[in-house]
């Protein structure tokens, strides 16, 4: 009978430690009712009910947290960016102002003259 009480008492003090350290990992946003401290507080003041109280009510499923997509994951986003014709219009306008640019660099007038290859 005695070894029976201690089998026991070591399998209730074994998850009495798995609640406190799953209930200290967790990340906050997957507490429910109370905040991380005070369920660590339960778990710890109440070693077998607190961790009953614990895994059936404190603890979300991680499917139940809502997961961050990407954004090219996200119909919402991708939605905003435009189509195709939007991009290679941008992308059209974009090399014009570089033409520009380049231009500009060839000018005399902007100080700095395009440099020539020098005779060795």
């Amino acid at each position: 009978m005695a070894r029976i009480l201690l089998i026991v008492a070591l399998l209730l003090a074994v998850f009495w430690v798995y609640s406190i350290v799953d209930c200290a990992v967790q990340h906050p946003s997957r507490h429910r009712g109370v905040s991380k401290p005070m369920w660590m507080l339960i778990v710890i003041a109440l070693p077998v009910v607190g961790g009953l109280l614990w895994f059936t009510i404190g603890r979300t499923r991680a499917s139940a947290v809502p997961r961050v997509r990407a954004p090219d994951d996200d119909p919402e986003f991708l939605g905003r960016i435009g189509d195709i014709r939007d991009q290679d219009e941008r992308i059209r306008r974009i090399e014009e102002e570089l033409k520009a640019l380049d231009s500009e660099d060839d000018d005399p007038r902007s100080g700095n003259p395009p440099q020539r290859p020098t005779d060795a």
